[in-house]
């Protein structure tokens, strides 16, 4: 029967694996070797500021594993996503550890570097011809204004640019911002296997274990697509896989109950059967997947960091029943001492907000349990045009809650307890997405050029 065989490291490359699991993931002899590098669930900061989520220590050492074999054995090793966003500075540190490697080890090998900056140019170009459209309905939408604050803006890639590397004779890929499923599903389909099998076989096992029970990211999976079905499987003893975790995490990230999208089309799974194969805890077979390619209209996701301000914070602690009573009446009365002291944040160029954990602050406004705990968190929050702004603003706020009277107050020795001297955190540069938009485009591989390298 003609198969594929996949390797997941694990979830992120730099979280790390059990050295069994590897070994078993390896002894399978997979087809291609494959680990994502990145996320936007981290927030804008690692794109706007061009850092990491991931120490480049952790990195090296997953890399250590892989690519020594992946080389010997004439295996793709891909990586996307590289550096967390897959911007330039991103995929230079990932390709420095490339190159740290083969020299320590001695290996030589084509490799392909596939960059996804876009310029502003470019965006401001698409944007004048009605090329550009939210991603959504709750994304504003794009003006030149937001362009030309962006510090960095990339394009998400799927499985095209991939495939034209492989075609160029690439043995290790380090792309940079891609969807998490073409880094697995490019090698299945340029050889000519279903995409709707590829892409669903895919999106399970980008995560690395997670569809596993018990769920982890630190660790690897391993896949068979075959013509009709694909079976994963988990290479760790003490993980097993079911039909209910693999059907678990086809919906993971996703907005609709039986389809996600790819840049190539729709994957539906309205008729998806997921079964345990051949009664083992540790293998699930899933056939029935379809695949709807895209129109001749080709879009590319692009994420760009626009830089808000410099953030300081103070955390606090808060056990008195008084205060905790009258927290609302508090926070107002804090915020309007510090307007009156610094100013309004409008006219200064500020932004003060408080975090009251115990209270709301995760779900906000859609919270609907109404009880209050005994103990509250407190963390303010300022941010501001510079550091220094926020840092004065942050002192004066944490003063007034410090010493802010309120009905029944016992004491005058202050109304919260500071777990951290200073008390204050300068947290530095503050992103936001001011890009997170589809672009129209002719070729899905306009927006990746490939530099093709011997190393």
């Amino acid at each position: 029967m003609k198969e594929i065989k996949i390797f997941a490291l694990n979830g992120q490359l730099g979280y790390g694996f059990p050295e069994d699991s590897y070994k078993a993931g390896i002894s399978k002899n997979p087809d291609i070797i494959g680990v994502d590098a990145g996320s936007s669930d981290g927030g804008p900061a690692f794109l706007g500021s061009g850092t990491s989520l991931t120490d480049e220590k952790a990195v090296k050492r997953d890399m250590e594993y892989a690519l020594p074999d992946a080389v010997k054995r004439k295996i793709p090793f891909i990586i996307g996503s590289a550096g967390t966003s897959g911007g330039d500075p991103h995929i230079a540190r990932e390709v420095r550890v490339v190159k740290e490697i083969a020299e320590e080890k001695n290996l030589h090998f084509k490799m392909a570097v596939i960059h996804s900056e876009v310029s502003k140019e470019y965006i401001k170009k698409k944007l004048k011809e009605g090329k550009i459209h939210p991603l959504s309905d709750s994304v504003p939408p794009l003006t030149e204004d937001i362009i030309d604050n962006s510090v960095r803006v990339v394009g998400q890639m799927g499985v095209t640019p991939f495939i034209k590397a492989l075609d160029m004779g690439a043995d290790v890929i380090v792309a940079g911002r891609a969807c998490d499923t073409a880094i697995y599903a490019c090698l299945p389909i340029k050889k000519g296997f279903s995409p709707a099998l590829s892409f669903h076989a895919a999106k399970v096992m980008e995560c690395g274990a997670y569809c596993c029970t018990p769920g982890e990211g630190a660790d690897g999976m391993f896949a068979t697509i075959r013509e009709n079905d694909f079976i994963l499987e988990s290479v760790n003893k003490d993980r097993n896989v079911s039909p209910v975790s693999v059907a678990a995490h086809t919906l993971y990230e996703q907005g609709h109950p039986s389809v996600f999208y790819e840049p190539d089309g729709a994957v539906i799974c309205t008729d998806c059967h997921f079964e345990q194969y051949e009664n083992n805890s540790k293998k699930v077979r899933v056939e029935g997947t379809r695949f709807e390619p895209a129109d001749k209209k080709w879009t590319i996701k692009l994420e760009g960091a626009v830089l808000e301000g410099y953030r300081t914070i103070s955390i606090a602690g808060i056990r008195d029943p008084y205060m905790i009573k009258h927290i609302d009446d508090v926070i107002k009365g804090v915020t309007q001492n510090t307007e009156n002291t610094m100013g309004k944040g409008d006219d200064v160029g500020y932004s003060l907000r408080f975090r009251v954990y115990g209270k709301n602050a995760v779900m906000g406004e859609l919270e609907y349990l109404p009880c209050t705990a005994h103990e509250l968190g407190v963390v303010v929050e300022v941010i501001a045009k510079d550091q220094k702004t926020a840092n004065a603003i942050c002192a004066i706020t944490r003063s007034f809650l410090l010493h802010y009277p309120y009905p029944e107050r016992r004491t005058t020795g202050g109304n919260i307890a500071i777990p951290f001297s200073p008390s204050d955190i300068p947290m530095g540069a503050v992103y936001k997405f001011g890009i997170y938009h589809l672009v129209d485009v002719d070729d899905p591989n306009e927006l990746f050029p490939i530099e093709m390298m011997e190393v």
